[in-house]
């Protein structure tokens, strides 16, 4: 595999990069990345990983864009209402790359189908809104040895690591699972606590393909922007 000359290019700045070069941009190509959520955090990952040159991008979300959505997914527009957020999505990025295959998975992910979903690719990336789909992804990568980075969101604070095989794992700092939610309480974000931490888990994925820096792991990185204070939490 080589990089054309119109990639030279467009990559002239990861070129240009100590450690990286040619050879980091040619891992990033034959690389393939799942995004699990196509909303607040899946927004900047799956730009960030188009525009960056990952050579294959799936993204999976069973829902459509909805008004209340445009406060914090950048990905999507206002005439996007109404339109699979998947469609919506890989649109943009194909706009933004369109030398990258993305591929469009409109579903919800299940303990039926996530083994299916997740296995062709990488590296995993999970950019749901959900806790108990948060320990499902844990769960079927910890299990099958897929490497994935967890985020999550709440109010103005983040939280993210990355979960390789024999590293620690999202059920090791929630062993009783997922607390249950009380009805109403959903409020926020602020619209920039995603973009901010779905960046950080983009330059995970692209960290992991490329094999420059240290990974997230048996770390688990937390901000607050109200503050703008990171904390970082190392785990056994």
């Amino acid at each position: 595999m080589e990089l054309t000359d119109n990639e030279r290019s467009r990559y002239a700045r990861h070129l240009s990069l100590p450690d990286f070069g040619e050879e980091g941009q040619l891992r990033l190509k034959a690389g393939s990345v799942l995004v699990i959520g196509a909303g607040g955090l899946g927004s900047p990952v799956a730009l960030y990983l188009a525009a960056s040159g990952v050579g294959h991008i799936g993204i999976v979300d069973g829902d459509c864009v909805d008004e209340s959505n445009l406060q914090r997914q950048v990905i999507h527009a206002t005439a996007d209402v109404g339109r699979a957020k998947v469609s919506s999505a890989a649109e943009k990025m194909r706009a933004i790359n369109p030398g990258i295959e993305v591929t469009e998975i409109y579903r919800f992910v299940t303990p039926e189908n996530i083994g299916e979903i997740i296995e062709p690719y990488d590296f995993v990336i999970d950019a749901t809104d959900s806790l108990d789909i948060k320990f499902l992804v844990d769960e079927a990568c910890v299990r099958d040895g897929k490497p994935y980075n967890h985020g999550a969101i709440w109010h103005y604070e983040g939280q993210t690591m990355t979960v390789l095989p024999g590293t620690a794992s999202y059920r090791d700092l929630f062993p009783d699972g997922p607390a249950p939610v009380a009805m109403g309480a959903v409020a926020g974000p602020l619209g920039v606590v995603p973009g901010i931490l779905g960046t950080i888990q983009a330059a995970e994925a692209i960290k992991f393909l490329s094999g420059v820096g240290e990974l997230l792991t048996d770390r688990l990185l937390r901000f607050d922007v109200l503050t703008m204070r990171f904390t970082e939490i190392r785990l056994r």
